[in-house]
């Protein structure tokens, strides 16, 4: 029996799971924390996977999905905001001496496109955009049936293209980039901004871990009508719509699959969003037959990712 063991290293937490070749049922599945006082997170990763090592058969491939840019074709992880012990280390090659078996390294965001494509929303499509709008904005891509991950696995920072000449700072430190004003923290930002600029709102003013406004507390207000939820909301449509378009004329794609917490308020910004990349088109048959879809595979996503990562055996 041939196996494959999928691993979705999160900021806070840790998943793995072991999967028959032909089956998305795990055989085992466990969690931990990532990071613990007195404990390597490396050393926590290696005990997770023994936790679901199968009990019969041979693994054929180790699949990682981790947050932050990865240089893939060297297995290393350059850097990990949330995990910084990790930051630099050579996991490819540390996990392979220790299982003597194949391990396969993405970036999280295009692992989530990776597993869309191949189990959720984009199947039946070789063109697929992927964005995950949620703290920050991910992305991945999917051209001619296979993940596009560039030359050592940087490709498809959707999130860090500009939208706005001197806008906001966005997290990696440039200002103006589609994250900074279209993510949910962009969009917390901004409606914080007005608030303090005397902006009258119904928001719930309570914060979350982050210092912000929640970005549930944001999408609640605005379903109830509150005109500054309202144009929050309205403002990222643009943005994402906007910056859509330029994708639609590099990529081409036939279908783009939306993730993360703000999607699932995509009624509240999908009229901004068609108008902004109807506007910015450069003919309309960029858009002809084009396929909006929702991400299907919910928390599971990092693992489906990595699965489809471990069983491609592609970087």
């Amino acid at each position: 029996m041939t196996n494959y063991i999928a691993v979705d290293i999160g900021g806070t937490r840790m998943r793995a799971a072991s999967y028959t070749a032909d089956s998305l049922i795990p055989l085992k599945i466990d969690r931990i924390k990532t990071r613990k006082k007195n404990s390597l997170p490396q050393e926590r990763l290696k005990k997770l996977i023994e936790s679901v090592w199968p009990d019969e058969g041979e693994v054929a491939g180790i699949g990682i999905a981790v947050p932050g840019p990865v240089n893939c074709a060297a297995g290393i992880i350059e850097t990990a905001p949330n995990v910084p012990e990790i930051s630099g280390f050579p996991i490819v090659s540390y996990l392979q001496a220790v299982y003597n078996v194949p391990v396969y390294l993405g970036n999280d965001a295009n692992l989530a496109a990776l597993g869309e494509w191949k189990f959720g929303a984009g199947r039946g499509h070789n063109y697929m955009i992927y964005l995950t709008i949620s703290t920050g904005i991910g992305s991945g891509v999917i051209l001619d049936g296979k993940l596009f991950s560039g030359a050592q696995g940087y490709a498809s920072e959707l999130g860090h293209v500009l939208a706005v000449t001197d806008g906001p700072v966005c997290s990696c430190g440039i200002p103006g980039h589609l994250e900074a004003v279209a993510s949910g923290t962009g969009i917390a930002k901004w409606v914080a901004e007005q608030i303090q600029n005397g902006a009258e709102t119904s928001i719930n003013p309570e914060t979350d871990d982050s210092g912000l406004i929640s970005g549930a507390a944001i999408a609640a207000a605005a379903n109830q009508g509150d005109a500054l939820a309202v144009q929050a909301f309205k403002r990222a449509g643009k943005y994402l719509g906007q910056a859509l378009a330029d994708f639609l004329h590099i990529f081409n794609p036939t279908i783009i699959v939306l993730g993360g917490g703000v999607s699932q308020s995509y009624d509240l910004f999908a009229d901004e969003l068609q108008a902004a990349l109807q506007a910015h088109l450069m003919m309309p048959h960029f858009a002809k037959d084009l396929t909006f879809a929702l991400a299907e595979l919910g928390d599971d996503i990092g693992l489906m990712g990595a699965l489809a990562l471990a069983r491609e055996s592609t970087c």
